[in-house]
């Protein structure tokens, strides 16, 4: 009995040894890593795609997949680069339930 008692211990503190750090590689995995559609650090979010639509004052676009881009004034947009068809890339934050472009970016 002593003798399987005392190679069951050190074999059992040995997986023990071997798992624990697998765990905690494992746990901070999965909460560090980002989740798909999560906003970056700082609420900032990318996307890209074609322009379906501009509103009239220039200042409101759609995309394809329906996503709709206020762009402030703070953002310069080159005149008349904004038209249905052209792809964009953008980066925006959410502000009072809007997509907000902090940055446009006309893809040729």
């Amino acid at each position: 009995m002593k003798m399987t008692l005392s190679r069951g211990i050190p074999l059992l503190l040995l997986a023990f040894l071997v798992a624990m750090p697998l765990a905690w590689v494992s746990e901070g995995h999965a909460q560090t890593a980002p989740k798909a559609g999560a906003p970056a650090a700082g609420g900032m979010q990318e996307i890209q795609g074609k322009i379906q639509s501009v509103d009239p004052s220039g200042r409101m676009l759609t995309l394809e997949d329906g996503t709709r881009l206020m762009i402030p004034p703070t953002v310069s947009v080159p005149q008349g680069a904004l038209k249905e068809g052209v792809i964009v890339k953008a980066s925006f934050e959410e502000r009072a339930g809007q997509k907000v472009v902090t940055s446009l970016e006309v893809q040729k």
